[in-house]
Formats: structure tokens, C-alpha cells, sequence
């Protein structure tokens, strides 16, 4: 019997990661109008990306229903294997409640509900794809489900994770700007630092230009990632940015980012804009 890791779309992990650390991944959608495509079917994210820019009405998104995670549990389940099921904010979004609903159904018709476990991480992107690939890395080498548990439980203790975005425009015109908007107030030179937690977007710092904004967010690094640790950066339609991060952190940690760069899709980009950059990194390797 071996564990395997069931996570949504928004880890942005890339689909070779994806493959090669055996997760199985559930997409969520993006809706314009009368049409949904799901996120993982959207391969062309400049165009994607471009089109936003234009856009009067921003898409919105959608959570995966339960009966797409019924589809993926059921492969699993017959299998013999257990999971361990793993999704980001369900401050933002409703993905982690149709995991559950798919996981009460299995439970109703007679499935143990030690084999299927499902986690509200609390987190998006970076950090919530850290989290992802520590589990991931503990089930692939044969950890027992309560092996793979502790690994994820120790990743999240110490995990923290960043995004800064290129403007507030985005997040205002999806109705998510909340305390965002109180913490930056009418200041528009203002480049707020934000995390993502439980409760949804919450603001960690507020710095002048984009500069500052990047030397900032190497600088909280370094302050949660001693030598041994862990980190990846992702961005939106930013890699000269991203890669700036990456060289600063870099040339303080001797170290390079544990994956490669990924670009984030479209489903938190619709809520964010193109310049987002986004760091997660946690004080211990604890992925192998």
C-alpha cells in the first residue's frame, strides 16, 4: 500500500514536476462569459496574459467540482493506495470544500476515512507547491501515511512564503483587495508585500518602488533560510524580475532554487495581474 499526493492546480508546478514527483493533479477553471476551460489546458499563458490586459470584465474562476475529484480518488482507492489530499487557501477559494465533499462520499460508501485525508494549507502557489513537493518527496520514497503527514506538518511549521504584486488594479476589480486596500491606503507609490494565510490575502509590509520591493523580498528570505534550506520563486509574466530574486538569493545562500522557476497560471493571475513575483522558502531541506 503506498501514499499518494492529490493536489489542485494552483501549486504551479510545471507538468514534467508534476509527472516526475507522482502527484495527481485536479484543475480548477477559468470562465469567461458562457466558457470554462480548465487551467491545465491553457498552455499559452502570453496570450492568455495579454488578453487580460485588455480585458473591460476579468475573467473569473471556478473551484473543481466534486465529482472531478471523485474521477481522481477512485483510480487511487481501487488501486489499494491511500491519499493524502492537499489544497491551497480555502480563504480563497472553495477547492478545499469539494475535496472534502468528494472525500464524504467515499466515506458513505464505505471507505476507511484514515485512507483519504484531506488539508486546507493555507497557502497558494510557491509556498503551497513547497508543501506539495515535501509530502510528495516523503510518499515517493515509500513513507507511510503518517510519515508523509509529519513531513507535510513540518514543512508548514516552517514554511513562509511572499508575493508582491505590479499593481493593486487586479485584485481591486476582482472584489479581493480587502485589507489590502486599508493597509496601502491612497499612497500610489506603494508596493505592498502580501502573503496568503486561511483568512484569505493578507498584507506582511509596505515598500516604495520596485527595486526596494525586490531587495525586500530577497532580504525576508535570507532572514527564514539558513544554509540547508529550501526555496523556490515563481512569478507572472515577470522572469527578468524573478530571475533578480533568484541571483540575490543566490549569491547570499550559495544556493539555487530547489526547482525550476515556474510561471504562475491563470486562475490566481485573472485575481493578480502580469508582475506578480513569488517566493517560498522554508529553514531545512526537507525535500529530496
Amino acid at each position: 500500500m503506498a501514499v499518494r499526493i492529490v493536489c489542485d492546480s494552483t501549486t504551479y508546478l510545471t507538468s514534467e514536476q508534476i509527472t516526475s514527483w507522482d502527484i495527481e493533479e485536479v484543475s480548477l477553471s477559468v470562465v469567461w462569459g458562457e466558457t470554462s476551460r480548465l487551467e491545465t489546458e491553457i498552455t499559452d499563458l502570453t496570450s492568455f496574459y495579454d488578453e487580460l490586459r485588455e480585458m473591460k470584465n476579468l475573467p473569473t474562476t471556478s473551484q473543481p467540482s466534486v465529482g472531478q475529484f471523485l474521477e481522481t480518488y477512485y483510480p487511487i482507492i481501487d488501486a489499494g493506495d491511500d491519499i493524502v489530499s492537499l489544497h491551497f487557501s480555502s480563504g480563497i477559494s472553495g477547492t478545499y470544500n469539494s475535496a472534502v465533499q468528494a472525500r464524504e462520499q467515499l466515506l458513505r460508501e464505505g471507505i476507511d476515512e484514515d485512507r483519504v485525508i484531506v488539508i486546507d494549507t493555507g497557502s497558494a502557489c510557491g509556498g503551497y507547491g513547497l508543501l506539495a513537493l515535501a509530502a510528495a518527496s516523503k510518499a515517493r520514497a515509500g513513507g507511510t501515511l503518517e510519515e508523509v503527514l509529519e513531513a507535510y506538518r513540518q514543512m508548514d511549521e516552517g514554511l513562509s512564503f511572499w508575493f508582491a504584486i505590479d499593481t493593486l488594479e487586479y485584485l481591486r476589480r476582482g472584489g479581493r483587495i480587502g485589507a489590502v486596500a486599508s493597509f496601502v491606503g491612497t499612497a500610489i507609490k506603494i508596493k505592498p508585500i502580501l502573503t496568503v494565510t486561511r483568512e484569505g490575502i493578507v498584507p506582511v509590509e509596505r515598500v516604495r518602488t520596485e527595486n526596494r520591493v525586490l531587495a525586500r523580498i530577497v532580504a525576508l528570505a535570507m532572514e527564514y533560510i539558513p544554509e540547508g534550506g529550501d526555496f523556490l520563486v515563481q512569478h507572472v509574466q515577470a522572469p527578468d524580475r524573478a530571475q533578480i530574486v533568484i541571483d540575490g538569493i543566490t549569491g547570499l545562500l550559495g544556493k539555487v532554487p530547489m526547482i525550476t522557476p515556474a510561471e504562475i497560471g491563470p486562475v490566481i493571475g485573472a485575481h493578480v495581474g502580469p508582475g506578480l513575483i513569488g517566493v517560498g522558502v522554508h529553514p531545512a531541506g526537507l525535500i529530496y
